[in-house]
């Protein structure tokens, strides 16, 4: 009996039932959506439900049949007819004495053995795909800053959460070099790169290695912004790759943040007494337009203020009856707890989007840069 715990143990990594359902839905749904794309299930008038059904399932059959090599189809398609049409099948042989009989072929065994076959094959590219995107999520998280710097008048947190291995989203806080007269300054940055997962993440790293490396040149951030869009529309695929992001400059000898933003979601500003400004002014997200103008914003920033920027894959978080977390629910989180300090603020609204999701699957990067004026 021990053993037969050890290896159940083993089997589920320790989860319980409930867990193990849960893990398996949300694969499943993962699964419908990554198939039902190439499928319309658009009914013309007058077919009647017999014939529809078998439209939908060739649709279905055909988009995860393409989703193998041409080897592992032909071995799928063998598969399923020794399954479907040989099984117990008796061969026999006439010879001049008369009939010999060869003997039974259980195709349902060996459609099952073709069937493990093709499964081994496949776990083996996902592990190797594993490694690989394990080794993309390290290098990621190099990228990223592990901790904020210290910013006189300050006080920052931050969080990502991605949608799969590797994430587009980007945030960052690091120091500007000041030029001759100028007193320090510190970038603040949130950036969402348009998809997800691998390409995603790739575009991120060059946007992280860009804005490090002009961020360092003389200009004002309105000069950034335009040589951080020129660099973007270099490698946007005439547009498709775009990327919206806020970056904001802060002074803390003025408390004067100055801001860009690029197509982002405007981020709030709640004053120490309750009142909320939004952060729009800018331009279009980098990428789309090579040359477009960019508009800077400027605001004091005063102890009890409190800046929260964001990506979308907070504010549309969806829950099981996909209706979306949204700003005005993050906002009143942000009310409630204007107390705490921004690490303790980061977790509460966090623990209140899982709240409002529950159990459905998380399908964009969320990413979330806090900063509380003290």
């Amino acid at each position: 009996m021990k053993r037969v715990t050890r290896f159940w143990r083993r089997v589920t990594d320790g989860l319980e039932l409930n867990q193990l359902w849960k893990q398996f839905h949300a694969d499943a749904l993962s699964s419908y959506r990554l198939y039902s794309r190439e499928v319309d299930a658009t009914r013309t008038p007058g077919m009647r439900k017999g014939r529809y059904a078998l439209h939908v399932a060739n649709q279905i059959f055909w988009a995860f049949l393409e989703k193998l090599t041409p080897a592992r189809r032909v071995l799928l398609l063998i598969a399923l007819v020794l399954l479907l049409f040989f099984n117990d099948i008796e061969f026999s042989s006439s010879t001049g004495n008369g009939r010999v009989v060869v003997g039974p072929f259980n195709g349902a065994l060996w459609g099952g053995l073709l069937l493990l076959a093709l499964l081994v094959l496949e776990i083996a590219d996902r592990v190797v795909m594993k490694r690989d995107l394990q080794i993309a999520k390290e290098i990621q998280t190099w990228l990223l800053p592990a901790s904020p710097p210290v910013v006189a008048g300050l006080e920052i947190a931050f969080a990502t959460r991605p949608a799969n291995t590797v994430a587009g989203d980007y945030y960052d806080v690091f120091s500007r070099a000041a030029g001759s007269g100028e007193s320090d300054r510190f970038v603040l940055a949130v950036a969402d790169v348009a998809g997800k997962s691998v390409p995603a993440a790739m575009l991120m790293a060059t946007f992280q290695a860009s804005l490090k490396t002009l961020a360092q040149t003389p200009g004002s951030l309105t000069d950034l912004a335009g040589r951080m869009n020129s660099y973007a529309c270099s490698n946007s695929q005439n547009g498709r790759r775009f990327t919206t992001a806020l970056i904001a400059e802060y002074e803390p000898s003025t408390r004067r943040l100055t801001y860009v933003n690029a197509g982002h979601n405007p981020p709030m500003l709640r004053r120490g007494k309750g009142a909320v400004e939004r952060l729009a002014a800018g331009g279009v997200p980098f990428g789309i337009v090579d040359g477009a103008p960019y508009e800077a914003g400027t605001l004091t920033l005063e102890p009890g203020d409190w800046l929260v920027i964001f990506t979308d894959g907070v504010t549309e978080a969806e829950n099981e009856q996909k209706a979306e977390y949204g700003e005005v629910r993050l906002a009143a989180v942000v009310n409630t707890n204007a107390g705490l300090a921004p690490q303790a603020m980061l977790g509460a609204i966090m623990q209140d989007v899982d709240h409002f999701v529950g159990d459905a699957p998380q399908h964009d990067d969320a990413t979330l840069l806090l900063v509380k004026a003290v």
